[in-house]
């Protein structure tokens, strides 16, 4: 991919910006003319959409207070991707109130392969239909019945060292409750944080909780969770890309570059392990103090609304409750010592493993699109944002890896509708690859889920190594 940006870009706002000073009215009656301001100038109760500013403060959203999760910031494409249906008489509900002048679009939207893609899946998913199926809801409440029962069966064990049954061991229990607490991740909390679990959002809001379950937080998911779907792979504005720097590189960085280290020439061997430290630097991550997610806002992201700073409370309480139960109570049930935090980090490892090794299949693979934002670097003209979301993006399997994996394995099918629930992702995902086929769209296509591994594996050595630098310069073709 080419050169990351200069860091001191990646903390200016979301869209590309010129020079604009923070508030100023251009008319000579500012009471009848709207205002004009820079991106910097949004204030906690407003968006933006397309250069136009909302005021959210009264604001009643169809789909619960989300919206207000990101006031101070432009949502342009949080607000499309999460809206297929847009039109803009939906934007008429809001309260304009000023425009900005610094705003320039990186994406386009309503090109013929969007046009395309959604008259297809539509005709597969009626409007009203796309949340979660009685099949998902069977399998998220298997989930969550096995979740609890592990939750108290590690929180009271007294047997984590005693091994005349195996089953009541601290190996084998550790085990299975972080297994159990990655199929909510994978299969509870990731839908509903991501409004599709129901058309009613006190459904998406009760099981979005499920993230403060497994040791993570809500409000922080969604602030780097939301903006990683915006700006896949996006050299300058996706935070996953770099959340792992520097102890490896999702980024494939030119030769010479700063951000490449001597010991990413390795990444390949030992990124798997450094995944399985996620648990342990999420629980004990310091953010859940303020709700400022880091990667998040070195993008640009603003969080310090009033919806935000009200919740701060709520996720400390819940993540002192569950080192209370994960931590602390383990520890006094069987003794304060290294064999019993031993036990502890082998819970927050399979839990870790499970989730983080799903994760990083998604968006690193062989001839993933590493720099989708290249056309536009070249001429200014805006990207179908459709089409990145495919190009970085891939699909394993078939339907029982859905099941599973809560539909993470339909990443391209996630990817172009998020807020679709992941039980109708192997219905349309037939439909999807063969008008990605006819508009000449790349869609990366696993069978089975180890040729991902591989494909995943042999990237990450080639990105450690400059190995692809070595052999020609990336566009955004490969």
């Amino acid at each position: 991919m080419p050169p990351n940006a200069d860091t001191s870009i990646l903390r200016n706002r979301i869209a590309t910006k010129v020079n604009a000073p923070t508030d100023f009215v251009d008319s000579d009656d500012a009471s009848t003319q709207p205002t004009l301001r820079s991106m910097k100038g949004l204030k906690g109760n407003e968006i933006a959409i397309d250069g136009i500013i909302y005021d959210i403060s009264e604001f009643v959203h169809p789909g619960g207070e989300v919206v207000k999760f990101f006031g101070g910031n432009d949502v342009t494409v949080q607000y499309k991707m999460i809206h297929p249906y847009h039109t803009g008489k939906h934007l008429e509900k809001m309260k304009e109130v000023g425009k900005v002048v610094d705003y320039v679009p990186e994406y386009k939207f309503d090109t013929p392969f969007e046009r395309d893609i959604k008259n297809e899946v539509f005709k597969i998913v009626r409007r009203g239909r796309e949340f979660g199926t009685n099949g998902y809801f069977f399998r998220a409440f298997c989930y969550i019945a096995f979740f609890f029962f592990m939750q108290y069966t590690f929180a009271t064990s007294t047997t984590f060292f005693t091994y005349s049954n195996w089953w009541e061991s601290g190996i084998a229990t550790a085990v299975a409750f972080g297994v159990a607490q990655a199929f909510i991740g994978l299969n509870v909390q990731h839908d509903a944080n991501h409004g599709a679990v129901s058309k009613k959002p006190w459904v998406n809001d009760l099981f979005g909780f499920g993230t403060d379950l497994i040791g993570s937080c809500k409000w922080n998911w969604m602030a780097q969770h939301w903006t990683h779907h915006a700006y896949t792979n996006h050299d300058e504005k996706d935070p996953d890309s770099f959340s792992s720097e520097p102890m490896f590189a999702f980024n494939d960085y030119p030769l010479g570059h700063p951000k490449r280290k001597w010991w990413h020439r390795f990444q390949g061997v030992y990124f798997l392990f450094m995944l399985g430290l996620y648990w342990l630097s999420t629980v004990m991550n310091p953010q859940v103090l303020d709700l400022r997610q880091r990667g998040a806002q070195y993008v640009g992201i603003q969080m310090e609304n009033d919806f935000i700073v009200k919740r701060r409370k709520y996720a400390i309480l819940l993540r002192a409750i569950y080192i209370s139960l994960n931590f602390i109570s383990p520890a006094i049930n069987n003794g304060f010592s290294l064999a019993t935090f031993g036990i502890i980090m082998l819970m927050g490892m399979s839990e870790s493993f499970t989730l983080s090794i799903l994760f990083s299949l998604s968006h690193n693979f062989v001839d993933s699109d590493r720099d989708p934002m290249a056309d536009f670097k070249k001429t200014g003209e805006g990207v179908c944002w459709f089409k990145s979301q495919v190009e970085t993006s891939s699909t394993y399997g078939g339907a029982v890896s859905g099941w599973l994996t809560g539909g993470l394995n339909f990443q391209v099918e996630h990817h172009l509708f998020p807020r679709m629930s992941s039980a109708w992702y192997p219905y349309i995902a037939p439909k999807i690859r063969e008008v990605c086929k006819k508009h000449g769209v790349n869609y990366a296509y696993y069978p089975w889920i180890h040729q991902n591994l591989i494909s995943t594996f042999t990237y990450m050595h080639r990105a450690g190594t400059g190995a692809n630098w070595e052999l020609k310069p990336l566009s955004g073709a490969n």
